[in-house]
């Protein structure tokens, strides 16, 4: 039977989660009190706070497609038998977290790989739970083909290793059934997870691209979810990524997470150019963290590969069975005279065997002397996934190594390519490890690829092997790696021979370098290669990942936390909790009952928008700024960046507005009235300095422009690319610092923005100097607004902020607004979401203003 998350769609495109209470539940819930199971339908706070006590351990809920579990049928029919799978990553950082997970639980969430009768699952779900704390999720048949084989393995796992579906035949075309497919099971994994957590204690910790939809469906039911996920495929770069129709859906719902895990920075870096180009976010760096600020929210990036666990590879490399092969294997080859060359990889289109077996011919045909002697073994690991290229991959991989052995099989008895394509235990691929001269990968591309990690460790050995292998001291030990530039670990391997797989003739030449090259230094790459393997092992891993995720939700409880967006769409706003939106109400009432009043008022993104072509005012925009300037109890300015050429002329209609340019350089209290200064008359020969430099960036910047102002000089990168502009202003920034740096001016870097105006020139002065004159003049104000949207007006916001206890110029009953636009951190203390509202609040303003004069004039009349 289908489940309700996959029936009902039409209720995840509202955005309306399926009430928990309907779900059919199989695992017992979190028990709060002896025989009483917590209930978290109820639970209809916004910030996912739960009455579940704190556990008095930590506990990590790890989700993965699959659980580290192998199941099997009895002999007799009747159950099912469940062992630990060793060689699941999941189960390897469990074990090997070491001290730092001693007092930590797992807890595990996942599918199996064989496929359990509706009847079985009731006890199947009690005996994992139970005996190995594992929460199964079930899915039909039906959903898992369409979600697994075909959403994840036809479109996301080929786009994601850079294969575009050109044509039918390449990749899969975008399927919307197979996404919604996708949606559906994850929401399954969501239900189950429900089932399990507790959203105070637990942390919630999600592995790769199966369940890319996963968080939007915790952070939707749990605000302030601990919840972290790591990506173990690449991430292609966002010229690939943005073809994908649902590229917005996936980037959101990553950001849902807490931390997002990759294994080099060249993954991350193309999620981060992805979420700056779809979704316009920057990013930043603070004392070696990598975040995003997204709705308040940090979402932190975490650069680390994954590792191998030592201990298990250590403890296989001792056991008897892989004594013998290592020994067969010895006479097999070292014995007479052989060099054995090998490969280990998945049979799949990415992994490169046919490019490997083409390199190995070319190697055969230029270096005669090493005929006879060069053994290449590939073993060819059954692949995860199924279809038309895997089938095609096997044929290739067949006819080609059967051709090359009739060209090279000379002498009789020698085949230069032998191709194991059959599952092989553990202890026997540990053995060719062990005798393999040199290991070989030449996948086009790959996330991580543990491979060339395995071999090292195998050929550091024990001393027993070392027996068998004829190695006199451990100071002989070497492991020479010949491996792709496009896999994951390729970063990490220093010492490595690093290839371009499709450049078949440069990796024939780099075996035969690796083969050739001086006994001392291949023993010196390989101590470092061990030093390194040892120590960066997939506790190591997994204790970094988890501390990381444990610093970035540290500050959850002190946050204000609600959702917004439907879907998909789905997102957390998390701010201080003295930080929230002005209400139309309160800040109408404070304007009755005051009588002196100032207002400043940015123009660009906060009365106008700044996706607006036409940034002139509209006629609606003058009639409200001029209702607000006929109360005589208001005193208007309006603040901006823009020249007073350009603000006296748009604003010209409005004779009792003042006015501050150029960021406050210039100001004037009403239209009639003389500019002035907020600062002295600076000199600007420094422009002279600073416009050739910012020319030659606007020349090699397309889309870069120079506004050139009265007292300032502003580089935009608005309309150019925005990782080359942001770049660009980078340099541009560093530049100018330099060239002026001894000149009387700052240089400070905006939104698309670099820019030069003389020192302590800010719109802070202009709200200083306003309050100042208000209080010279008597008027002291009662009700003071401010509002900005960037970073320049942040300055105003700590001037009306701080003005009540430091100075004389507000009184401590001033009703003071410091509102900024957009839900994001700042000094004020409220926010309006966009232009619109902003627009809306000033016309309630100036409709009261307007109801005051029209009550003014009826009682003159009356008298």
């Amino acid at each position: 039977m289908a489940s309700r998350s996959y029936s009902n769609l039409l209720e995840l495109a509202s955005g309306e989660p399926a009430p928990i209470s309907q779900i059919r539940r199989r695992i017992p819930r979190v028990m709060t009190v002896a025989g009483i199971i917590s209930d978290f339908d109820s639970d209809s706070d916004s910030d996912g706070c739960s009455s579940v006590p704190s556990s008095p351990r930590d506990r990590t809920i790890v989700v993965a497609n699959q659980l580290p579990i192998s199941a099997s049928r009895r002999t007799d029919g009747r159950g099912w038998e469940f062992s630990w799978d060793k060689d699941s990553l999941l189960l390897q950082l469990k074990d090997a977290i070491g001290d730092h997970g001693a007092d930590m639980e797992f807890v595990y969430v996942g599918c199996l790989r064989d496929e359990i009768p509706a009847a079985d699952q009731e006890e199947v779900s009690q005996v994992l739970l139970e005996t190995f704390k594992c929460v199964p999720t079930f899915l039909p048949p039906d959903l898992l083909a369409r979600y697994y084989h075909g959403f994840c393995k036809q479109q996301l796992w080929p786009l994601f290793h850079y294969m575009l579906p050109l044509s039918p035949d390449l990749g899969g075309r975008f399927d919307r059934s197979l996404w919604q497919a996708y949606v559906s099971a994850n929401k399954i994994f969501a239900d189950k997870i429900l089932e399990v957590i507790n959203p105070d204690d637990d942390f919630v910790w999600v592995h790769d691209y199966h369940l890319m939809v996963l968080p939007t469906f915790l952070r939707k039911r749990f605000n302030r979810v601990k919840l972290g996920f790591f990506l173990h495929s690449p991430f292609p770069s966002s010229e690939i990524y943005k073809t994908l129709p649902v590229r917005e859906e996936l980037l959101r719902s990553l950001l849902n997470s807490d931390l997002i895990g990759f294994h080099t920075f060249d993954y991350a870096r193309h999620f981060l150019s992805c979420c700056g180009r779809m979704l316009g976010l920057s990013y930043e760096s603070k004392r070696g963290y990598i975040g995003l600020e997204y709705y308040g929210r940090t979402v932190s990036i975490k650069i680390l590969p994954v590792g191998i666990h030592l201990d298990q590879l250590k403890s296989v490399l001792s056991l008897p069975e892989t004594e013998k092969k290592v020994q067969e294997l010895v006479e097999q080859f070292l014995d007479k005279g052989r060099v054995m060359v090998l490969g280990v990889d998945d049979m799949d289109i990415f992994k490169g065997i046919s490019l490997k077996l083409l390199a190995m011919e070319e190697l055969l045909k230029q270096h005669q002397e090493w005929r006879g002697k060069i053994v290449l073994v590939q073993i060819a690991n059954p692949a995860r996934g199924r279809g038309k290229g895997v089938k095609e991959v096997q044929a290739e991989s067949f006819a080609t190594m059967k051709r090359i052995n009739e060209a090279y099989g000379e002498p009789p008895g020698y085949e230069p390519i032998i191709l194991i394509d059959e599952p092989l235990p553990f202890s026997h691929r540990i053995a060719y490890y062990v005798v393999a001269e040199c290991c070989l990968v030449t996948a086009v591309r790959d996330g991580m690829n543990l491979i060339p990690y395995e071999y090292i460790i195998s050929r550091q050995g024990n001393q027993q092997l070392d027996n068998l292998m004829g190695l006199a001291s451990p100071a002989q030990k070497k492991s020479m790696l010949v491996i792709s530039e496009f896999i994951g670990c390729s970063p990490s391997l220093s010492g490595a021979i690093r290839v371009n797989p499709w450049n078949t003739e440069a990796v024939a030449d780099a075996m035969v370098n690796a083969l050739e090259m001086k006994e001392q230094e291949k023993q010196f790459r390989h101590e470092k290669h061990y030093k390194y393997v040892s120590s960066h092992d997939v506790g190591y891993w997994a204790n970094s990942f988890l501390q990381d995720l444990q610093r970035t939700c540290r500050d959850h409880s002190r946050r204000r936390n609600w959702g917004i967006g439907f879907g998909l769409g789905f997102r957390v706003v998390a701010l201080d909790t003295n930080f929230r939106k002005l209400a139309m109400e309160h800040i109408v009432s404070a304007y009755k009952r005051t009588r002196t009043r100032a207002i400043l008022l940015d123009y660009d993104g906060t009365l106008m928008p700044q996706a607006s072509i036409d940034k002139r005012p509209s006629a609606k925009s003058i009639e409200i700024l001029n209702s607000l300037c006929s109360d005589k109890n208001n005193v208007v300015f309006l603040v901006s960046a823009r020249s007073r050429a350009t603000l006296g002329r748009w604003f010209a209609p409005c004779e009792n507005l003042g006015v501050a340019a150029e960021h406050g350089y210039f100001f004037r209290l009403k239209r009639d009235a003389e500019w002035e200064t907020c600062v002295p008359v600076a000199d600007f020969s420094w422009k002279q300095i600073a416009d050739p430099v910012m020319s030659l960036y606007m020349e090699t910047t397309d889309g870069s422009m120079i506004d050139d102002k009265e007292t300032m000089l502003v580089w935009s990168y608005e309309d150019a690319d925005p990782d080359f502009g942001s770049c660009q202003a980078k340099e541009l920034l560093d530049h100018l610092e330099s060239v002026l740096a001894n000149e009387p001016v700052s240089v400070k870097s905006g939104q698309h923005i670099v820019e030069v105006k003389p020192q302590g020139v800010s719109k802070g002065l202009v709200a200083r100097r306003l309050l100042s004159t208000m209080q010279e003049r008597g008027l002291t104000p009662e009700f003071v607004l401010c509002i900005g949207d960037d970073r320049s007006d942040e300055d105003m916001f700590e001037v009306i902020t701080t003005s009540i206890p430091s100075t004389s110029s507000l009184t401590p009953t001033t009703e003071v607004f410091a509102c900024t636009v957009g839900q994001k951190p700042s000094k004020a203390k409220y926010y309006l979401d966009d232009t619109a509202e902003i627009v809306r609040l000033m016309q309630g303003l100036a409709t009261v203003s307007e109801q005051a004069l029209r009550t003014q004039q009826n009682g003159q009349l009356g008298t």
